[in-house]
C-alpha cells in the first residue's frame, strides 16, 4: 500500500492483533513513514519499508515505525541510503502460525496448541506479542485488583481471546473450559495442589435449577484444560513456570458424587438458606466464598426462607460463593491425572449400587456392625486385637472394605476419620485439637483468610463412635458425616480467634508457681473452655517449654515452644473443640 512521502509497505496478515505503544520510545524510531494505520495489523512475514526523510513527519507515521520495530521483521531503506533491520524471533512468528492453525471447535487441536506452554514462564507468554483484537496496552495480570490473574493472561496473551464471565465454556464450540491452577513444592519435595479450582459463580439473584444436567456447571466440567504452574513466592510472579497443560476428563464415579454435591448446594439456596452453606458440607464440589471485603462479600438472596421457629418469612443475606473443586480433590487430580502417580487408596463406592449416594453407601457399611464389640469386629476381619487407639481407625477402614488405611474418596474429599470413645457416664474421653499456630503469624492474619477459618470452613469429618457397656466392652454405637455450620464458624469460633489475637497483642500473662508436690506450673490468660461454648485454646504438646522475660528457660523451647511478639517463648498452643461441643455433635 502507498503512503505519503513515497512509502511502500509489504506485509502479511493474520487474525490476531498485536498490542503496541501509542507513542514512539526513542528519537531513533521517529523515521518518516506514510500515513498508514497499522492498529489492527499483525505481521506474519518480513516487512519492508521504503521511505524518504521529510521534516514534516506525522505522529501516525512515528507510531507505525515504532510498532513495526518492536513487533515485526523490518527492513528500512532511507533516502540517504541508510539501512536498518528489525527482526521478530522465529519463535514468536511460529506461535502465531500455530494459533491461526488451531481449530477451536476441536478439543484435541486446542490441547495440542496448549501443550506448547509446557516449560514456559508467564513472561515468555507476554513476549509472544499475542493479544485480543483492539487490545492496546499491557495489563498487570499479577495484581490482586485484576480479575482472573494468570489464567486471564493465558486466555488473552496466548489464546488471543478476550477474557469474560460467560456461563459457557471458554471454547464453546469445543465445550472446553480453560483453567490455570498452581501447585506448591513441599519441604519433602512432594508437589501439592496450591488451591481449590474455582469454576463459576453461584447466582443468588435469580432462580436456580436443581437439575444438574441442564446447569452451566456441567458444561464447564465436561472438558477441563488445566494449565499447571509451579508457585514460587520467592520470585516475580511473571517468572513462575508452567509445568503441564493437559485436558482432564473427570471419571464417572467422581461425577456422580459431584452431581450429589451440586444438588445439596442448590437445595440450600432454593430454601433461602445460602447463608448456611460451607465448603465442608459437600464432598468434591465446594461452595467457596468470594469477595475481598465485607461490602462486596454479602448479598441478598433471591429465595425467601420460612423460619419454622417464628413462622415468619425471611430474606436473609449470604456470602457470595462460587462452585469449586476442593483443594484436596485438585491434589488428587494433580498426582493421578497430571503427574501420573499411582492411585492412592482403594475405592469405597466403585462397586456400590448405582442408586446409593456416597454418604449412604459409607454409613450403610458401618451400620451393619452396630452393637458389635471392637474385639468381635477385629476377629471378623482377621486382625489380632491390640486395644490401642490406632486399631479402631483400622477397624473403620476394614468395615468399609478397605485393606489399607486410605480410602480413595476420603483422600479426594479431604475427609478426616475420627474414632470417639464414650465412657459409661456418657462422656467422650478427649477433646479434639487443630494444628498448632505460631503467635506472631496469628496476629498478622485476617479472619477471612486465616488458616483456622480455612480449616473450619473446608474440613469434613467422618465420626465413628464406640460406647463402653456395663461390662467394660467397647461396642460400635453410631457414625456420621459432619462439617461445622457457617453460623458457628462466624460466631463462637471467630470470637475465640479474635480473643486469642487480643491476648497476644496485649501481652500473654505467664504466672509460674509450684504445686503441692513442688512441680513447676505456669498459668495463663488464654481463652479456655469456660470462655466459649465451642472452642478453646490450650497446649498442643504435653512437654512444657517457656522462656521468661528474665531469660529463665523451662524445657526445650526450640522443639516445643513458639516465640511471643515481646520476645518471650511459650509452649505451642492450638485451638481445640470443647468436649461438650463434640458430645453435642455426636448426639450424646
Amino acid at each position: 500500500m502507498e503512503g505519503a512521502g513515497g512509502l511502500h509497505v509489504k506485509l502479511g496478515m493474520t487474525r490476531v492483533g498485536i498490542a503496541f505503544e501509542a507513542q514512539p520510545k526513542s528519537a531513533d524510531a521517529r523515521k518518516k513513514l506514510g500515513n498508514v494505520n497499522l492498529r489492527h495489523v499483525s505481521p506474519i512475514a518480513a516487512v519492508s519499508v521504503y521511505g524518504a526523510h521529510n521534516n514534516n513527519r506525522s505522529s501516525g507515521q512515528d507510531q507505525a515505525l515504532n510498532f513495526m520495530e518492536e513487533n515485526a521483521a523490518l527492513n528500512y531503506h532511507g533516502a540517504n541510503g541508510d539501512f536498518r533491520r528489525y527482526t521478530m524471533s522465529k519463535k514468536h512468528l511460529d506461535f502465531k502460525r500455530m494459533l491461526d492453525d488451531t481449530d477451536f471447535s476441536d478439543p484435541s487441536s486446542i490441547e495440542r496448541y496448549a501443550a506448547n506452554l509446557d516449560g514456559m514462564t508467564f513472561r515468555d507468554i507476554l513476549e509472544l506479542g499475542i493479544a485480543p483484537e483492539g487490545e492496546s496496552a499491557p495489563k498487570d495480570f499479577g495484581s490482586k485488583k485484576y480479575k482472573g490473574g494468570m489464567g486471564t493472561l493465558i486466555e488473552e496473551r496466548y489464546f488471543g481471546y478476550k477474557a469474560n464471565s460467560d456461563d459457557r465454556p471458554d471454547f464453546p464450540e469445543a465445550g472446553v473450559e480453560l483453567k490455570a491452577t498452581c501447585f506448591d513444592v513441599l519441604k519433602n519435595g512432594r508437589k501439592s495442589a496450591g488451591e481449590r479450582l474455582v469454576l463459576t459463580m453461584i447466582p443468588y439473584d435469580r432462580p436456580v435449577s436443581l437439575d444438574y444436567d441442564s446447569s452451566h456447571l456441567k458444561t464447564k466440567l465436561s472438558n477441563i484444560l488445566l494449565i499447571y504452574y509451579g508457585r514460587d513466592r520467592s520470585i516475580d510472579k511473571y517468572d513462575q513456570r508452567i509445568e503441564r497443560a493437559v485436558m482432564v476428563h473427570l471419571p464417572e464415579e467422581d461425577m456422580k458424587i459431584i452431581r450429589a454435591d451440586y444438588e445439596k448446594i442448590i437445595s440450600y439456596i432454593q430454601d433461602g438458606r445460602a447463608d448456611e452453606l460451607s465448603e465442608g458440607m459437600t464432598t468434591y464440589l465446594g461452595a467457596c466464598t468470594k469477595g475481598t471485603t465485607e461490602a462486596t462479600m454479602w448479598v441478598d438472596q433471591y429465595y425467601e426462607h420460612l423460619n419454622t421457629d417464628t413462622g415468619e418469612i425471611e430474606r436473609r443475606r449470604a456470602k457470595r460463593r462460587a462452585f469449586s473443586l476442593k483443594r484436596s480433590y485438585m491434589d488428587y487430580v494433580l498426582h493421578t491425572y497430571v503427574l501420573g502417580a499411582p492411585r492412592v487408596g482403594e475405592s469405597i463406592v466403585r462397586a456400590a449400587d448405582e442408586s446409593t449416594d456416597f454418604e449412604s453407601c459409607v454409613t450403610g457399611l458401618i451400620e451393619r456392625h452396630y452393637g458389635e464389640t471392637d474385639r468381635q469386629i477385629a476377629e471378623q476381619y482377621g486382625l489380632e486385637y491390640t486395644g490401642n487407639k490406632a486399631q479402631w481407625t483400622t477397624l473403620v477402614y476394614r468395615m468399609l472394605g478397605i485393606k489399607s488405611n486410605a480410602a480413595e474418596e476420603f483422600v479426594k474429599a479431604g475427609i478426616n476419620v475420627r474414632v470417639c470413645r464414650v465412657n459409661k457416664r456418657g462422656h467422650i474421653e478427649q477433646a479434639m485439637s487443630f494444628p498448632p499456630f505460631e503467635f506472631k503469624q496469628l496476629i498478622n492474619e485476617e479472619w477471612e483468610t486465616s488458616s483456622f477459618r480455612a480449616r473450619l470452613e473446608t474440613n469434613r469429618f467422618f465420626f465413628v463412635v464406640f460406647r463402653e457397656d456395663h461390662e467394660g466392652e467397647w461396642r460400635l454405637d453410631r457414625c456420621l458425616f459432619w462439617a461445622m455450620p457457617a453460623n458457628e464458624i462466624e460466631g463462637p469460633a471467630k470470637a475465640c480467634w479474635d480473643e486469642m489475637r487480643k491476648v497476644i497483642r496485649e501481652g500473654v500473662e505467664l504466672n509460674p508457681y509450684r504445686d503441692a508436690s513442688g512441680k513447676l506450673k505456669v498459668t495463663n490468660n488464654l481463652p479456655g473452655m469456660a470462655d466459649n461454648p465451642i472452642v478453646h485454646v490450650r497446649p498442643h504438646t504435653s512437654k512444657a517449654a517457656y522462656k521468661f522475660a528474665d531469660g529463665t528457660e523451662i524445657g526445650d523451647i526450640t522443639r516445643n515452644a513458639y516465640e511471643l511478639p515481646d520476645g518471650r517463648w511459650m509452649t505451642k498452643q492450638s485451638f481445640w473443640f470443647n468436649k461438650g461441643y463434640l458430645e453435642h455433635i455426636l448426639g450424646l
